[in-house]
């Protein structure tokens, strides 16, 4: 189940008020506004590991419009994000930040046997869960980015029954991002002398994020399905995917490597564009009404086609496995590992002169749902990710991203709430400087018309 974050620093929203936001766009109103006003209190607003605790507080409004037809459903949300820090305003700092998210929808059945469904999400802020597409399963850059950074997150999908026992699943991805700290380049270009130069000091080390992370990432995948019983149907799949970076930057220069006639060669943003084939079988069970199960398993051929200097191909297993169990209407448990590749913000070129291409995540997380009374929700969102590094200077390197999210929600009625929270955040590293502790809590009113 896809969650999303709109309050930027404060809270994953639960599953609950996901279901929640949901039912109002398809509700029978063609439009909705609605707001929150939360206080806060971040103890490492700055995600770093010298930590810098702010109160602050939250105001996000939101309108939407939805238009549901006979065989259509189409929609549009857009939610804005004001945050204040006491503490940048203590320092004589600009204590705001601002974020904006915008969610597109449409939902069309052509006919009994043929259903389409397109979905965009557009966001704009500076928050690492914002800008991840999906901050359970997904990997978020670990640390808050100041500038207005942006990132949009297409889907396409075609579903075709082609007789009552087989069908297929066609389906197109695209996630785009873009980070606004740019302008490294390299002094002494083409000598064994050339270092890394980059917006706030030289060396080897000041690639920006638009020259490490800019990038395009392409998914097309097919799934054709057999129905053995009512209950049981097991697929086998293909997916296509192309990484595609687009910062134009220089990322790292080699200064110290094995071959010294490699001594000031430099790697570009595009030299990690890679293409990956992704190939694996999968069951989805229904064991009774309320537990179901999602498996696929397979293996991914990763071939990093663009390195001048290391062109590697390499197979990784890849598996995405979920488990979910409804015990009472509306409360539910979650449980899911997924592995697969991702962009890495790591690049240093090892002895022989090879960079970081990606990195290997192993996640596992945990969501649980429960309606405590009628009108009080308490979710609980728990997710352990570890990270391996493909090559480089950290390829023996390993980082664990710890995260846990609590969050009480009473309903007094359909249009007014309350919710209380806490976020804790903790990142493990073999990298110096990369590790950090991170607490938030938060009390909030939510209005929605």
């Amino acid at each position: 189940m896809k969650k999303f974050f709109v309050s930027a620093g404060l809270v994953a929203i639960g599953a609950a008020a996901l279901e929640s936001a949901m039912a109002d766009d398809t509700g029978p109103k063609y439009w909705s506004v609605g707001g929150t006003l939360r206080g806060f209190y971040d103890d490492n607003y700055n995600i770093g590991n010298h930590s810098k605790g702010s109160f602050g507080a939250e105001v996000s409004p939101t309108v939407s419009a939805h238009v549901p037809l006979q065989q259509t459903d189409m929609g549009i949300r857009y939610t804005y994000g004001l945050y204040y820090y006491q503490d940048r305003n203590d320092q004589d700092l600009n204590p705001f930040d601002q974020s904006h998210q915008v969610d597109l929808w449409l939902d069309h059945a052509f006919n009994e046997r043929w259903h389409g469904r397109v979905t965009d999400t557009f966001s704009v802020g500076q928050e690492p869960e914002l800008l991840t597409p999906n901050p359970v399963t997904g990997t978020p850059t670990p640390y808050r980015i100041n500038g207005n950074n942006l990132s949009n997150h297409g889907n396409a999908r075609l579903d075709t029954e082609w007789t009552r026992l087989f069908s297929t699943s066609l389906s197109y991805e695209n996630n785009f991002y873009h980070y606004q700290q740019k302008g490294a380049y390299v002094s002494g270009a083409g000598t064994t002398n050339a270092v890394l130069v980059g917006p706030s000091g030289s060396g080897n080390n000041n690639a920006t994020l638009a020259g490490l992370l800019n990038r395009d990432e392409h998914d097309i995948a097919l799934d054709l399905k057999w129905m053995l019983l009512p209950e049981t149907i097991v697929l086998a799949g293909y997916e296509f995917d192309w990484y595609d970076y687009l910062g134009n930057e220089p990322i790292a220069v080699i200064q110290n490597a094995k071959n010294p006639a490699l001594k000031g060669f430099t790697y570009y943003s595009g030299d990690r564009n890679a293409r990956v084939h992704k190939v694996y079988l999968g069951v989805q069970e229904e064991f009774t009404p309320n537990i179901q199960a999602n498996v696929d398993a397979g293996a991914q051929y990763d071939d990093a086609y663009a390195d001048p200097l290391f062109p590697t191909t390499s197979w990784n297993p890849y598996a995405d496995l979920s488990v979910s169990y409804t015990y009472l209407p509306g409360s539910y448990v979650q449980l899911g590992f997924s592995h697969d590749i991702s962009a890495s913000d790591q690049v240093l070129p090892d002895s022989s002169g090879q960079i970081t291409q990606y990195q290997e995540d192993s996640v596992v997380y945990v969501d649980v749902n429960h309606h405590i009374t009628q009108k009080l929700v308490a979710t609980v969102i728990g997710r352990v990710q570890y990270t391996t590094y493909n090559s480089g200077l950290y390829s023996s390197a390993a980082s664990t991203d710890y995260g846990l999210g609590l969050n009480l929600t009473y309903q007094f009625n359909p249009h007014l709430s309350v919710d209380a929270g806490y976020n804790y955040d903790s990142v493990t590293s073999d990298i110096a400087g990369y590790a950090y502790n991170r607490n938030r809590v938060y009390l909030g009113l939510t209005a929605n018309y």
